[in-house]
């Protein structure tokens, strides 16, 4: 399975698209790009395999394998990059400014379903890219 998050850079955050099979799944918050730097950067664009985790801070929740320089990076619940990430991604609804989105639960949850079936099946991947738009 591959998943593929289309990105736009902003100054307060970085916001994107994710999709699978070309459809929308939902949008992603994070945080600006500095340089891959930790707890303050999105990361660098490329292919990571996804695993499913389990923390006692964000229960069942998606982890991200192969980033370099990093550890450690999840997909998990946040309506504001810049103050509930330290590198992560976070699935919204919607979008409400740069790194800023609504509904971010509901958006986990749908993400979260859809990569439990698919990786069952095969690996799952995402893909990190700019968006040409």
């Amino acid at each position: 399975m591959e998943l593929i998050l289309q990105r736009f850079y902003f100054p307060g955050g970085t916001n994107g698209m994710l999709y699978h099979n070309g459809k929308l799944v939902c949008y992603t918050i994070e945080l600006p790009w500095l340089n891959n730097e930790p707890l303050h950067s999105c990361i660098p664009e490329g292919i990571y395999r996804v695993s499913m985790r389990h923390s006692n801070k964000f229960g069942l929740h998606m982890q991200l394998h192969g980033v370099p320089g990093r550890s450690l990076i999840l997909f998990h619940p946040a309506n504001d990059a810049a103050t509930e990430l330290k590198g992560c991604i976070a699935p919204v609804t919607m979008l409400t400014g740069e790194g800023k989105g609504a509904l971010s639960r509901k958006a986990f949850e749908k993400l979260k379903k859809l990569i439990i079936l698919n990786a069952m099946q095969a690996p799952v991947f995402l893909t990190i890219k700019t968006n040409k738009q």
